[in-house]
């Protein structure tokens, strides 16, 4: 059952697909009809799953579901999982690549290699105050207080 994101729990399970470029504000409709239908009918054994969706910076598509309400399966997940690989496919980009890191300089976000962020910090062309995505966010609270953070407040911060 699709809902609003922001009326989901606080609790809720997310799961962060980063892709490795922009998306057209036409792909970004495309994909939100893409996901929507699935959501609206996303299952676990035949039981509802209450779940949403948003699509940040035009670049990270949030996948929720509040497990208060029904818990998540492995072939939910699974169903999940097929729908980004069609989207990968269907719009060639990568949204499995966790070796891509994200970092944002003004108000641009730049995508590199997990090589490249660390030629950037001995550069010293980012630091441990610049602002980056911790996508190993796990909660919908996380996400609000613990994704866009200081290099330093996150795993990142390894490479400082």
């Amino acid at each position: 059952m699709l809902f609003e994101f922001k009326d989901l729990a606080d609790s809720s399970k997310v799961w962060i697909y980063q892709s490795n470029r922009e998306f057209t504000t036409k792909e970004v409709g495309e994909i939100s009809v893409l996901i929507e239908k699935f959501v609206g009918n996303w299952k676990r054994h035949g039981d509802d799953l209450k779940a949403s969706y948003q699509i940040k910076y035009n670049q990270f598509i949030i996948l929720a579901v509040d497990e208060s309400y029904n818990n998540i399966s492995g072939c939910s997940i699974d169903a999940s999982a097929n729908l980004f690989k069609q989207i990968e496919d269907k719009y060639n980009v990568e949204l499995f690549n966790k070796l891509n890191t994200a970092f944002k300089d003004g108000d641009h976000i730049n995508m590199v290699s997990l090589s490249e962020f660390q030629k950037y910090v001995s550069d010293q062309k980012i630091n441990a105050k610049t602002i980056v995505f911790n996508n190993m966010v796990q909660t919908k609270k996380e996400l609000e207080t613990k994704w866009e953070v200081a290099a330093d407040e996150s795993w990142h911060s390894r490479y400082f």
